[in-house]
Order: C-alpha cells, then sequence, then structure tokens
C-alpha cells in the first residue's frame, strides 16, 4: 500500500489513470496502435502551438521564404 502511495503522490491523476488502465499487458499491435495515437495527438498539439506562435508573430512562408535564403555566416573579422 505505501508504494501506492507514493506513486500517487509522484504522479498526477491522469498518469494514475492511465496506468490502471495499462495495468494488463496488451497485445503487442494494441499498444504500438496507443502509442502511434499518442504521438499523432502530440504531434497536432505542436503544430497547433507552431500555428498560434506564427499567427502571435505575424509569420508567414514568406518570412520562412525570406530566412531560406539569406545566410547566417558571422561577418565579424577574427584575428
Amino acid at each position: 500500500m505505501e508504494a501506492n502511495n507514493t506513486v500517487d503522490s509522484v504522479l498526477n491523476e491522469q498518469q494514475v489513470l492511465m496506468l490502471r488502465l495499462l495495468k494488463t499487458p496488451l497485445p503487442e499491435a494494441d499498444f504500438a496502435e496507443i502509442r502511434r495515437l499518442a504521438v499523432k495527438l502530440l504531434s497536432k498539439k505542436l503544430d497547433d502551438t507552431i500555428e498560434n506562435w506564427e499567427e502571435s508573430k505575424n509569420i508567414d512562408s514568406a518570412f520562412y521564404d525570406k530566412l531560406a535564403k539569406s545566410h547566417f555566416r558571422n561577418t565579424s573579422s577574427k584575428s
């Protein structure tokens, strides 16, 4: 019982619920599908975050084109 209290105090409620859901081992194909879905969800959230950031900073494809065509050489002279 002490181990459960330790786990409960370290993990948030969602993490504990996921562990309970996955208490019984799944067939490998099912586990792989769950992993794919989790990655797909996180990827979508990242895309949304980037799109919101671009929108808030008024960044568009022209900005990226300009970056792609510019150089990043250091113009300071080395002695």
